[in-house]
């Protein structure tokens, strides 16, 4: 059982989904984010209000830490003056104070966005190129590239978890491939802090979808095997979606709306 597991982005639906298996698997759980407090804290848990943009709480909060599980961060298309400071600045914060204080490995919650702009066909792999559909998929790619720097200059591993359509249950047409259950969300993360070793790893993080067009392959030494399939949804969804256009963007990249949205526009509310 490790010491110290450090979340960041704690007050999310993402993270606070993580709060009671992270607690589970360590003797100290430190939960942290932005709001004043956290409800139903574990017998293990406590809470400290950081900003992942400023160094000075990134080194507070990491001391004595062995993982951190980093999903603190703006979860959408935003303004670059935002993403630079809570996605992209964030990231040196925590990757350097990680590496000052002796942390073994960082499971980051990245985005399919960092490839949002490729195409659904063929299979899309671990090791294609970077193509992101947004700033904010850009600020995926370019702490992905920090964390594999950290892993060849400084032993520093890192799991880029490339998260899909995290929803209860699928809603719509492209959620048939793209969803990502609680339950296997779950699962991933677990997988990725008790993996023996890892150096850089990117995995996708999607359910066992029958329509999910990704190969996995690359990062099955992790042990993650998604259980939940969207196809138990497709009947009901396909009955109300819309025709799908193959010359719009949103209907066959990865990114979905977020290869269409204009830049700093947020992509969730389309």
């Amino acid at each position: 059982m490790l010491k110290k597991i450090v979340l960041t982005g704690a007050a999310g639906r993402l993270g606070g989904l993580c709060r009671a298996p992270l607690a589970a698997m360590c003797e100290t759980l430190v939960s942290s984010d932005l709001t004043d407090g956290l409800d139903a804290l574990a017998a293990n848990e406590t809470y400290v209000r950081a900003d992942v943009g400023a160094m000075d709480d990134m080194m507070a909060l990491l001391e004595g830490a062995d993982m951190v599980v980093h999903f603190g961060s703006i979860a959408d298309e935003a303004p670059w003056e935002k993403i630079l400071h809570s996605n992209l600045l964030s990231a040196y914060n925590v990757w350097e104070s990680a590496h000052q204080r002796g942390v073994k490995r960082i499971i980051f919650a990245s985005s399919i966005h960092a490839v949002g702009m490729t195409p659904k066909h063929p299979t899309l792999t671990t090791d294609v190129p970077h193509r992101p559909d947004t700033f904010y998929g850009l600020a995926k790619c370019c702490t992905e590239d920090l964390a594999s720097l950290y892993w060849d200059k400084r032993g520093l591993e890192t799991v880029s978890m490339r998260i899909f359509s995290a929803t209860d249950k699928p809603g719509n047409s492209r959620a048939l491939g793209s969803w990502l259950s609680d339950g296997d969300l779950i699962q991933l993360v677990e997988k990725s802090v008790s993996s023996p070793t890892t150096g850089f790893t990117v995995v996708y993080g999607v359910s066992a979808n029958d329509r999910a067009g990704v190969d996995n392959s690359g990062a099955a030494f992790l042990g993650y095997r998604p259980k939940d399939n969207a196809e138990d949804y497709a009947a009901d969804i396909l009955t109300k979606a819309a025709p799908q256009d193959p010359q719009n963007p949103e209907d066959m990249c990865h990114g979905g709306p977020f290869a269409v949205v204009p830049l700093g526009m947020s992509g969730v509310e389309m």
